[in-house]
């Protein structure tokens, strides 16, 4: 049994002593940033997938459970990809030049987007969108840092706050194709689906009355 043991304890202090040498190193993270991003794509995409299929999708339990799989599938692929990408063409930059450069972050970025994240699908848009709202806030406090705009005597927070609202609340209403399905969805429920009731189970305890 002791023996058995042995090529196993072996193989593992091998794998270590692969980890720790240095010239390795680059391949390496390029590796694990393969594998954190599948992970954090799955922890991401699961939850949020469960909650909005049963929500607001009608269908079988079966293909709910399908469309949650496939949806956290392609969130984590994606994103795997894109950092194997990115890390792969940080780390062959920096050998061919002896550096890095912040020129590099932004090409490696761009051709990974291009590649990963170009097919213009729900999840796709739905990631791509979540990172344009932080970057215009980034580019915003940036902006400032570097004295391009002069820091605002007063919070300005108040005043975006009410243009984005002001904003979708208006192309909700009178231009609703041009917004997103899931927010067409949540939006719906919210400022739609409440101005119908029949009686009190469907005020209260469902959202819609169901057809016996």
């Amino acid at each position: 049994m002791a023996g058995g043991g042995d090529p196993l304890r072996a193989l593992l202090r091998a794998a270590n002593a692969l980890l720790q040498q240095r010239r390795y190193r680059a391949a390496l993270a390029v590796l694990k940033g393969f594998r954190n991003g599948a992970v954090y794509g799955a922890k991401v995409r699961a939850p949020h997938a469960l909650v909005m299929t049963f929500l607001f999708k009608s269908g079988s339990l079966r293909e709910k459970l399908e469309s949650i799989a496939q949806a956290t599938y392609t969130h984590s692929r994606n994103l795997a990809y894109f950092v194997f990408t990115y890390k792969g063409l940080m780390a062959l930059q920096s050998r061919l030049q002896g550096k890095k450069i912040p020129f590099h972050s932004f090409f490696a970025a761009c051709i990974g987007g291009w590649l990963v994240f170009g097919d213009n699908n729900p999840i796709n848009s739905q990631i791509v969108m979540y990172l344009l709202s932080r970057i215009l806030f980034g580019l915003s406090r940036l902006a400032v840092e570097k004295g391009y705009i002069p820091q605002p005597k007063q919070d300005p927070f108040p005043l975006v706050a009410a243009l984005v609202w002001g904003t979708v609340l208006w192309l909700f209403e009178y231009h609703r194709h041009t917004l997103q399905p899931s927010l067409q969805s949540s939006m719906t429920y919210l400022y739609d689906d409440s101005n119908t009731w029949h009686d009190i189970s469907d005020f209260l305890v469902y959202n819609k009355r169901t057809d016996k």
